[in-house]
């Protein structure tokens, strides 16, 4: 799917009201290495005939069964936990440390959306050893510093989901592996709840602290927390809050 087509996919969800199956559970893992020009994470490219066909994804998927072998009834960040680590190597066949991986955010998809998964996101040092992948479920992979994959998006060489671009984003700040997961482990995982508005720009994705973000409505002026999908001019990812005397957005 073409970066166009994607955003028509999402104007059609915004204009159409569908609110589609069952939400699934899932989990995805980023995987971070230190490179010789920095900070480096792990990108997959999935099957195009699958779930985010043709998307460059992080290590996930979908919880299963034995995800909540040992976890205590409701506890789905638990069962994430599992997911992510088995899902890292099944997918690209590297072992992750259970013990040593960390909440990084949890998104849930707008109402709307045609299959929608509530997903935990984690992050983690990579293991020891070589990336290997299936060529059935995963196509391609590539280690690749945020900034650049933000690039070959923009550039039209590769497709990423709103999730991974405001994660990629995110990333951006920190130059090695030690120092992301130092800041990771000292804040709570933030959660994000999309809602999707029109613009003549294109989509725009909103989260908790945009103006627009209860009415759904992206021309209301105030604070932005939000992803402009330009059709024409790549994506912007804004978070100029306004934040009060406590802290707080």
């Amino acid at each position: 799917m073409s970066s166009r087509d994607h955003a028509s996919s999402l104007e059609k969800w915004a204009r159409e009201g569908n609110e589609g199956p069952t939400p699934v559970l899932a989990a995805t893992v980023i995987l971070l290495r230190d490179g010789s020009e920095g900070l480096q994470t792990l990108m997959l490219k999935r099957n195009s005939k699958i779930a985010f066909g043709g998307m460059w994804v992080f290590p996930g998927g979908r919880l299963d069964p034995e995800d909540w072998k040992g976890v205590d009834e409701g506890d789905d960040l638990g069962a994430a936990r599992h997911a992510a680590v088995r899902e890292a190597l099944e997918e690209c066949g590297l072992a992750v440390d259970p013990n040593a991986i960390h909440p990084f955010s949890h998104w849930t998809p707008p109402k709307t959306t045609p299959r929608r998964f509530l997903t935990w996101f984690f992050a983690a040092r990579a293991g020891a050893g070589e990336v290997a992948i299936d060529h059935g479920e995963i196509h391609e992979s590539d280690w690749m510093r945020p900034a650049e994959a933000l690039r070959r998006r923009d550039a039209g060489e590769i497709e990423i989901a709103p999730p991974t671009f405001v994660s990629l984003s995110e990333l951006c700040d920190f130059g090695a592996v030690d120092e992301a997961l130092g800041a990771i482990q000292r804040r709570s995982p933030e959660r994000f709840q999309t809602v999707i508005g029109l613009s003549d720009l294109g989509p725009i994705a909103m989260w908790h602290g945009d103006a627009g973000y209860e009415a759904g409505d992206p021309s209301m002026q105030g604070p932005r927390h939000r992803l402009t999908m330009n059709k024409d001019a790549g994506w912007t990812y804004d978070r100029s809050l306004v934040v009060d005397a406590h802290g707080r957005a």
